[in-house]
């Protein structure tokens, strides 16, 4: 169980942490903007713990004789997303300690513009930007800034390991092939 735990979980938060190191300089360049990097993010994320669902899958056809419990199923999910959850935050730190420059300023920027866009009055954009300003100070601790990391991916894997857990405690779903005879 523990080796398909840290595969599953490591390839996951490769592709995740991957990702985020090519996304970053997308960014700075402008190519990404904030939406369709956030929409970008969380569409990896799903794909890389989908990962989760394989990993089940491969435990219960492989060491469970084809049978496995909705618990331990969720279990095996859920340890997964967190190998995959910690390595993805660990290259958020990294990525945002070199390669970030000032995300932070420029995405308070753009909310800002798009409060102004909305019509936003003034003392409104200046509430906005003192609360953004205690913000970024928070943010700048790394501990607080690593759980909040891993509070982006935690939910989509959490979700995905109830799924697959319900999905393949029924062993007829997508039972385990045996070599034709």
């Amino acid at each position: 169980m523990k080796r398909i735990i840290l595969v599953y979980g490591l390839i996951a938060g490769a592709i995740t942490g991957g990702m985020l190191m090519i996304s970053m300089p997308l960014h700075e360049k402008g190519i990404l903007n904030m939406d369709s990097g956030m929409v970008l993010g969380y569409t990896t994320m799903v794909i890389a713990l989908s990962l989760v669902f394989v990993g089940v899958k491969n435990y219960r056809d492989n060491h469970r004789s084809g049978s496995i419990s909705f618990l331990t199923g969720l279990k095996i999910g859920l340890l997964i997303t967190l190998v995959a959850s910690v390595l993805y935050a660990l290259s958020w730190e990294i990525a945002y300690n070199t390669i970030a420059g000032d995300f932070m300023q420029q995405m308070n920027e753009k909310s800002i513009e798009k409060m102004k866009l909305k019509g936003v009055p003034e003392v409104e954009l200046q509430a906005a930007r003192i609360e953004m300003e205690e913000f970024n100070a928070l943010y700048r601790n790394p501990l607080i800034r690593f759980v909040m990391t891993l509070m982006e991916i935690l939910p989509v894997g959490l979700l995905i390991s109830l799924v697959s857990a319900s999905l393949l405690r029924n062993p007829k779903f997508l039972p385990a092939h045996s070599p034709a005879p």
